[in-house]
């Protein structure tokens, strides 16, 4: 029995610790190259709960749900950059006002557009039930998160550290002055970061549907968290995003089963025990957590 509920919870913990580090990872990037909170980031992970499940009723394609969930952040993602971002960049005051009202704005928009209610995101029939291994029931929908989450994390991890782009991302996140100063674009850089982000963002909402539901409250719920595992694992560090969105799901998992009054109370305890002991995060530098 203990068991059974220990790697229940266990694989729990991991299955949202995933959707975090979706939220967390582009955060965390779009937070080292312009040094403010983007607090719409819940609202896209938000958007790509709507616009997959949208997809998926009319389509009747998991497949296609995710792959337009990811299509749609990238091109919304880079299509905010541009219009709204681009123009404050450089402003840290500004920006953070600007990403709190269009917080706001979005999380009103979905209400008008699909209405303030929990909607219903049906799984996939290949999706449906669990299996057994011994005496653990090992739900399919769960592993496909945790199998989902750990293919999207090698290949952000390959991106940033063998390919061109994903080198002079990460260089730019450590210090986009010295990007510059190599005849290095850092807007156009800046813009395709911001767009990945965004992406990651609306698939992990495209894919959460059927977990966590779909609804208005989810851009909250969802942002705060991520908040905290950026913080914990370290600003600007793509591993840091991985370890604590980890951290934090396991805490959820198992500290809402055991003690669900405090679950949220364990997440901040655990931010300001990593703040104290090392305030740049468990994998950030020191220069990313004091800024510029």
């Amino acid at each position: 029995m203990f068991d059974t509920l220990f790697f229940n919870l266990l694989l729990n913990g991991l299955a949202h610790g995933m959707l975090i580090f979706l939220i967390a990872s582009g955060l965390s990037l779009i937070f080292g190259l312009m040094r403010v909170v983007n607090f719409t980031h819940g609202s896209f992970f938000m958007f790509g709960a709507y616009v997959g499940r949208s997809i998926f009723l009319a389509t009747d394609s998991f497949v296609l749900a995710i792959l337009g969930g990811l299509l749609f952040g990238f091109v919304f993602g880079a299509l905010v950059e541009r219009i709204a971002i681009r123009p404050f960049f450089g402003n840290r005051v500004q920006l953070l006002l600007l990403t709190l009202g269009m917080m706001l704005v979005m999380n009103e928009l979905v209400k008008v557009i699909w209405g303030p209610t929990i909607l219903r995101f049906p799984r996939p029939d290949y999706l449906i039930g669990s299996f057994f291994l011994g005496d653990i029931i090992l739900p399919y929908y769960r592993m496909f998160i945790v199998g989902f989450g750990l293919a999207v994390l090698i290949i952000v991890f390959l991106f940033l550290n063998k390919t061109r782009l994903g080198i002079i991302i990460r260089a730019g996140v450590e210090n986009s002055d010295m990007v510059q100063a190599f005849g290095i674009n850092i807007k156009q850089v800046f813009t395709f970061t911001f767009a990945m982000g965004v992406g990651l963002a609306t698939v992990g909402g495209a894919i959460s549907g059927p977990f966590l539901g779909v609804y208005p409250e989810i851009a909250m719920d969802n942002i705060l968290v991520a908040i905290i595992a950026v913080v914990v694992g370290g600003i600007g560090s793509f591993g840091g995003s991985v370890a604590g969105s980890l951290l934090i799901g396991l805490i959820n998992s198992f500290g809402g089963f055991y003690l669900p009054q405090a679950a949220m109370a364990f997440n901040v305890v655990l931010m300001a025990l990593v703040l104290l002991i090392r305030p740049q995060g468990l994998f950030g530098k020191g220069g990313l957590a004091r800024g510029r």
